[in-house]
C-alpha cells in the first residue's frame, strides 16, 4: 500500500540523464505507480511510422489517432522499462530505439498528438499516487503537482548511460552519432512551441553527471519524506 496515496511527482528531463530509471526506484521507494509518457509518444511515433502516416499532414495525423490505443502495464522489476501495447500487440522493445526516440520528439511536438496524450495520462493520474516522468511532466501534464524534479547530466555522461544500456541488449552502438542524435533532439524538444522540454519554475534541479542512481534516489525521496 502507498505510503503517499494522492501524492503526485514528476520527473523530468532530457534524453539518456537517468529519468526512467529513477523514477521506477521512487515510485517502487514508495509504491506509487510509475508513469512512463514518453512510452506512449513513442508508441504513437511506431504507430505513424508502421502505417506511412506523414506527419507533417495534420489532418491525416489526428484521424490515425483515433485508432491508436495504448496500454502501459508494469515492469517485470524496477530494472525493466515499463511494458507498452500499442492496439493489443506488445511493442515494448521496438519502441526503444533511437530512431523511434528521434521520430517521436518530432511527433511530440504535434498539438493533436499532444491533446490526445496529456488527456489520458492526466486521466491516470486523476487519483494521484504516481510517479510520472518525461519532458513536461510537471510543467503541463500535472503542474499542480506536489514534487517537481528536473534532472540533467553533461552530454558525455548521457550518451556514456544510454551506450551502456543498449550494449547490455546486445545492440551496436556508434557513441559520435548518439551524440549528435541526443543533440539534435534536445534542440526540437527545447525549441517546439506546443510543451517545450524546460525546468517548471518550483522543480528541484539535480545535476546527476558524477553520482549514482543511489545517490541520486536519496535526493528525491529526501526531500519528499521531509
Amino acid at each position: 500500500m502507498s505510503e503517499q496515496p494522492g501524492i503526485i511527482i514528476t520527473i523530468d528531463g532530457p534524453s539518456g540523464v537517468g529519468k526512467s530509471t529513477i523514477s521506477r526506484k521512487v515510485a517502487a521507494e514508495l509504491g506509487l505507480t510509475y508513469l512512463d509518457t514518453g512510452a506512449m509518444y513513442r508508441a504513437v511515433a511506431l504507430y505513424l511510422q508502421s502505417h506511412a502516416c506523414d506527419i507533417e499532414d495534420a489532418p491525416g495525423v489526428e484521424e490515425a489517432l483515433e485508432d491508436i490505443t495504448i496500454d502501459l502495464r508494469p515492469a517485470a522489476t524496477e530494472d525493466h522499462d515499463v511494458g507498452v501495447l500499442l492496439n493489443t500487440a506488445d511493442v515494448s522493445g521496438l519502441i526503444r530505439t533511437p530512431d523511434i526516440s528521434m521520430l517521436a520528439s518530432r511527433v511530440s511536438a504535434i498539438p493533436a498528438v499532444r491533446t490526445k496524450l496529456t488527456g489520458l495520462q492526466q486521466a491516470i493520474g486523476e487519483k494521484g499516487g504516481i510517479v510520472a516522468e518525461g519532458r513536461d511532466t510537471g510543467t503541463v501534464v500535472f503542474p499542480a503537482a506536489q514534487f517537481k524534479f528536473f534532472l540533467d547530466a553533461t552530454p558525455d555522461e548521457r550518451v556514456r548511460r544510454r551506450s551502456a544500456q543498449m550494449r547490455a541488449r546486445g545492440e551496436q552502438v556508434d557513441e559520435e552519432a548518439l551524440l549528435a542524435m541526443n543533440k539534435a533532439r534536445d534542440k526540437q524538444d527545447s525549441e517546439r512551441a506546443v510543451a517545450p522540454l524546460k525546468k517548471a519554475d518550483d522543480a528541484v534541479l539535480i545535476d546527476t553527471t558524477g553520482l549514482t542512481i543511489d545517490q541520486v534516489l536519496a535526493r528525491i525521496i529526501g526531500a519528499i519524506r521531509k
